[in-house]
């Protein structure tokens, strides 16, 4: 059935049988029992489909993977341990050494450092974008070992608008595809493969779980990308795999070829595999994300109007606001709400944040952003903390950013929080 994302919220995914149990099981189990030897060496051959070991596949995992996959419009996904793992699988699957990738330098921190050093040391360069790039400095980016291009459909945490259609369609004129963090704004506001992105990764444990209380990752296939068509650069996926036996993946899986290395390559390889209980965790906070995100979205509307008329505040950054430099992009690929997160400076600089920050009661200084909890931070100092000066400014992570992470509790009590706050300056 064509269900609306409300409906797939709840019920794709976990899809019980006639005297199955209702809500998704546990199976915390790391093996499966199969009664034929040449049952498992095919299941290890990739000829047949089927859980035999939890690094791979867990019926719980897939469960929450299906939900995922269908809330994206992908194919299909892969659970990982971690957003950052998910980040590095994803461009690891079809980049190598000696290959070259192109990113937005507006990225989370993690993924700045993940391209920019570990990346680095692994043989894959990186060339990074300012956000509003044209379409003449992207295209000057592009390399003849170019594998793909990588942004953030909402900048962690400069909320930044990705232009979807315009990497895209730049990516897809050299033969890469476009890889998109749509962990902000979730796929019940962004739908990043209706506007041409190819493969998508989250970070689970932010508005996906929503609690703060499962850390998980995912990578979703759109399963549009026609990686035969450029069968010379991902020789990965078109060329004889020897560790199965020779299969080549879009030969054997087609259309969901990319992910399916994905799993059977790298997840076997590197082991960066969820467990089952968060996998089940994260399947429960999925069941709210709809209702949880409108709250989200409406109450950091309030903030951010709030904020941009309060003398003590020196700049706000939300895409929402009809002044805001993203205004338009936000209306284009998110028309119904961003996210629950506001950026923003204080007059008196860095030590008026940190001031301001200690004397929140209400929204609390934690290393997390996205949970239902209203929470606070200050990026420069945290989590962009490896990144030098210039990088800051080129990631737009200013010394006096503010990044606030609007809850769902009531929006009057957060504004009163905020305006005792204010009031102690």
């Amino acid at each position: 059935m064509n269900w609306h994302l409300d409906t797939k919220c709840i019920q794709e995914g976990w899809k019980p049988g006639n005297g199955e149990p209702r809500v998704l099981p546990i199976y915390q189990s790391t093996t499966f029992k199969y009664d034929s030897a040449e049952t498992l060496g095919d299941l290890f051959d990739l000829k047949i489909g089927g859980d035999f070991y939890t690094r791979l596949s867990n019926p719980t995992t897939n469960a929450v993977e299906q939900k995922v996959a269908a809330l994206e419009g992908g194919v299909g996904a892969l659970m990982t341990s971690a957003g950052q793992a998910a980040s590095m699988l994803a461009v690891c699957n079809i980049a190598r050494s000696g290959d070259h990738i192109i990113s937005g330098v507006a990225i989370y921190g993690g993924t700045f450092n993940l391209f920019n050093k570990t990346l680095r040391e692994l043989g894959i360069d990186v060339t990074f974008l300012q956000p509003g790039a044209s379409d003449e400095e992207i295209e000057a980016a592009f390399r003849p070992n170019t594998k793909l291009v990588f942004g953030e459909t909402l900048s962690n945490p400069s909320l930044n608008v990705l232009d979807i259609e315009q990497y895209a369609r730049l990516a897809h004129a050299h033969g890469v595809p476009l890889i998109v963090d749509n962990t902000f704004p979730t796929p019940i506001n962004c739908r990043p493969f209706e506007f041409g992105a190819d493969i998508v990764v989250h970070s689970t444990s932010k508005y996906l779980d929503g609690h703060a209380t499962a850390l998980g990752g995912m990578v979703v296939d759109s399963g549009k990308f026609d990686w035969q068509a450029h069968a010379d650069k991902f020789p990965g996926l078109t060329t004889p795999d020897d560790s199965y036996h020779g299969i080549v993946y879009t030969e054997q899986f087609g259309s969901a070829a990319y992910i399916t290395k994905c799993r059977t390559h790298l997840m076997r390889d590197m082991g960066v595999a969820p467990s089952p209980q968060n996998a089940f965790l994260l399947s429960q906070g999925i069941d709210t994300l709809h209702l949880r995100m409108e709250r989200h979205c409406s109450n950091a509307q309030k903030v951010a109007e709030y904020l941009s008329g309060d003398d003590r505040i020196a700049w706000v950054n939300y895409p929402g606001l009809p002044g805001d430099k993203n205004y338009a992009l936000a209306q284009k690929y998110m028309p119904h709400g961003t996210c629950g997160v506001i950026s923003f400076g204080i007059k008196g600089g860095r030590e008026a944040a940190c001031r301001f920050m200690e004397a929140l009661k209400l929204a609390a200084i934690v290393i997390h952003v996205a949970d239902l909890r209203t929470c606070v931070l200050h990026p420069a100092s945290t989590t962009h903390r490896q990144l030098n000066d210039q990088q800051l400014a080129e990631a737009g992570v200013t010394p006096d950013l503010i990044r606030f992470s609007v809850g769902i509790e009531h929006p009057d009590d957060i504004l009163a929080d905020i305006r005792q706050a204010l009031d102690t300056l």
